[in-house]
């Protein structure tokens, strides 16, 4: 029997995930979607794998196998997301990640074999917008990929307000930019998402898991302390200072509110 493509990489080996790849049929009649994914990983099964599956759901791929080549084919391609694999020869992700994050908020997400928490808040800390443990299934990589190119790119509804503004905060929902004190705030997707949710509820209160389910939008068993650790990047970028918050307060033992008052 033919293996699926959505199979590939769930608990699996290198070896059983290049078996599976050259044993899939090409699906027919799939919609061109026009998204350009940069896929950077020094396994070549693994690119493979990926870069077969995501064109059979419309979207372009390109490939780089160590960092040097990665940041090459950035400066050179405008792409609409990353997937960064941590380590990397030449130039290692986290490095490339920052180096990225200095010229452009394209949405990256960092892909690690090491299951250690500092490794993944490291990532988070350089500006990546989540982050994925190998083995991993290509069922969430997709999931994944759709909600962030969808919250980066997507249109808000008709009847919400694009402009929201707070003291000297600008935040253009439709834009996805923010302005403060007239200077422009350059955030990542997932700051600005945070950012969205407690401007559009000022005053509500959020546990961590309300913020995974709902600004990650998938079922997400990764550490909490990632809402911490973006949060935290968040008040950096907008608080002057951040140890007299203006704007994102902490409600100890319970979670974060934005500020309701002018």
């Amino acid at each position: 029997m033919i293996a699926k493509p959505l199979d590939l990489f769930h608990n699996l080996s290198y070896n059983h995930v290049s078996a599976i790849y050259f044993g899939v049929q090409k699906r027919k009649g799939v919609r061109f979607m026009g998204k350009r994914i940069l896929l950077v990983d020094d396994e070549p099964l693994i690119l493979k794998g990926l870069k077969y599956t995501l064109e059979q759901e419309g979207y372009e791929t390109d490939s780089a196998m160590d960092g040097e080549e990665a940041l090459a084919k950035f400066f050179a391609t405008p792409y609409d997301m990353i997937l960064l694999d941590v380590m990397l020869p030449k130039l290692d992700g986290i490095s490339v990640c920052q180096r990225i994050r200095e010229h452009s908020n394209v949405p990256i997400i960092m892909l690690t074999a090491k299951g250690e928490d500092m490794d993944k808040i490291l990532g988070l800390e350089y500006g990546a917008d989540d982050y994925m443990t190998k083995p991993f299934n290509i069922l969430e990589v997709k999931a994944r990929i759709k909600t962030i190119l969808r919250r980066a790119g997507g249109m808000q509804p008709l009847e919400e307000k694009k402009i929201l503004r707070v003291r000297d905060m600008e935040v253009n929902l439709v834009k996805r930019t923010v302005t403060l004190a007239g200077k422009e705030v350059r955030l990542t997707a997932k700051e600005f998402d945070l950012l969205q949710l407690f401007i559009n509820n000022r005053g509500k209160v959020f546990s961590r898991e309300q913020m995974l389910e709902t600004v990650w939008k998938y079922d997400y068993t990764g550490d909490a302390r990632t809402v911490d650790v973006h949060i935290r990047r968040l008040r950096e970028k907008i608080e002057r200072n951040t140890s007299q918050p203006e704007f994102i307060f902490t409600k100890w033992g319970v979670g974060y509110y934005f500020t309701d008052k002018d």
